[in-house]
């Protein structure tokens, strides 16, 4: 993590501080008192509701050596080691792009729609083989947490993974400048954030919005089956590599087979390889292509990419596999939500064969816009007769049960307003080698329903 004087870090983002402080010394950055160590420098915050300037008194009692504050705020604590700024959040960004420069390090940068978060646990899986790697913890992919990210990065990391995510135009484009990466992944162009921008074609827009911090010689990785990205990328002047399941792309799997709780698959790329992936779903062997050709382009050997793949640990939620009481296989995938990771996940269920009932525990996809209604109707419409029951939770998801009734009947599809409710009747239809699926956008908190079991 970043340790500078404050007179460095004065320097670094044209603040002002008295001279007294200058050899103050500042080790780690943070915006949240409770999360305060010792010699922390706190960054007050300004939402609608709050002022983080109102903290920075409760900051240096609870260990804090440094503060920033805005030349606007008045009663500034006297006494105390003060970096005086015009805005602390323009500050907080420009601290981390100045000591992203003063490291030696290559910056790997990922967004997209669906399979942000499983494709930099995989980059990191795979670059850890050979490099100090440092990536991006749980959700700190914004504006804020990016820069975070950036200064808790060890001085001595050599390889940093940033995930960019976004909710409206121009905040990838943001994080990119602050990131500044050698390689950018755009991993797909889903529905999410339909409600902010409007149509596919807005979401990609945005998406590609990653290439404007691109190094002068870094590379685009971005997924080939999607004519969305392939019209935006034809004519940049920068470096391309494509991946994806059709046969045209850079990286493809020849094939893909899938076992009970792990994918194994091959590419033809200077030879042939084979990779075991201890995760399920074709869509996450996809996600892996990407992550593939980034650790090809930073000289990891194919022998390596093997080994990063085959001990991959994802982040909670992502196709989490746990057991319940009665011995039920679940997979947990409630971190998040869209069509597009409905459907891999649908299709993943329907195409196991070692489960006795194949259940799914499905909840509302949020952020769609005004064609939510119909999204979650097409959703259920793809549940065949492969499914035993589904379960449908939320104000949304009613939709969804109306249109999987059309295949499964009335008597197999449940739709509940209330989770303990849900999740009496799940108890009821489970049983030893039960498989359940539970998926949900986050803000249905899902995994309550995994907990319960």
């Amino acid at each position: 993590m970043i340790k500078r004087t404050l007179a460095e870090i004065a320097a670094m983002v044209d603040g002002q501080i008295h001279d007294s402080m200058k050899e103050v010394v500042v080790a780690g950055v943070t915006t949240d008192t409770r999360k305060i160590t010792n010699a922390n420098l706190f960054v007050p915050l300004q939402g609608e509701k709050s002022n983080g300037h109102d903290h920075v008194q409760q900051a240096f009692e609870q260990g804090a050596s440094a503060s920033f504050w805005e030349h606007s705020q008045p009663n500034p604590p006297k006494g105390a080691a003060l970096v005086f700024v015009d805005d602390s959040l323009k500050a907080l960004q420009q601290l981390a792009k100045a000591y992203l420069n003063e490291l030696d390090t290559k910056v790997i940068g990922i967004t997209g729609s669906n399979g942000k978060t499983t494709t930099k646990d995989m980059t990191a899986s795979i670059l850890g083989t050979k490099y100090r790697v440092h990536k991006t913890s749980g959700n700190f992919n914004n504006h804020i947490g990016l820069p975070l990210t950036v200064l808790s990065a060890p001085e001595d990391t050599e390889m940093l993974i940033l995930e960019m995510g976004m909710s409206s135009r121009g905040e990838i484009s943001l994080l990119s400048k602050i990131g500044q990466p050698d390689a950018a992944i755009i991993t797909n162009i889903g529905e999410s954030h339909l409600l902010d921008l409007g149509s596919r074609e807005g979401i990609a827009d945005a998406k590609m919005e990653i290439v404007e911090g691109l190094k002068p010689d870094g590379v685009l990785i971005y997924n080939g089956d999607e004519p969305l990205l392939i019209n935006r990328v034809t004519d940049l002047e920068i470096r391309k590599i494509s991946f994806g399941r059709s046969l045209t792309n850079d990286y493809y799997p020849l094939k893909i087979e899938s076992g009970q709780d792990d994918m194994k698959f091959t590419i033809e790329k200077e030879g042939q390889h084979e990779f075991l992936l201890p995760v399920l779903g074709t869509h996450n062997v996809l996600n892996s292509m990407a992550a593939i050709a980034v650790g090809r382009e930073m000289g990891v050997s194919f022998d390596e990419i093997a080994k990063g793949l085959s001990e991959l640990k994802l982040t909670n939620m992502r196709m989490e596999v746990t057991f319940g009481a009665k011995g039920e296989k679940i997979i947990n995938d409630a971190y998040n939500a869209s069509p597009t990771s409905m459907k891999a996940a649908i299709e993943l269920v329907k195409a196991m064969t070692d489960a006795t009932k194949k259940i799914l525990v499905l909840g509302d996809m949020l952020e769609l816009g005004p064609e939510e209604a119909a999204y979650h109707y097409k959703m259920g419409e793809l549940i065949t007769e492969e499914i035993d029951y589904v379960l449908a939770y939320g104000e949304l998801s009613a939709n969804l049960a109306e249109g999987a009734k059309g295949n499964l009947g009335a008597e197999r599809v449940f739709h509940f307003d209330d989770k303990q409710a849900l999740v009496q009747k799940l108890k009821e239809l489970t049983e030893p080698h039960a498989l359940v699926l539970v998926k949900a956008s986050r803000g249905m908190r899902l995994e309550e329903v995994v907990g319960a079991l």
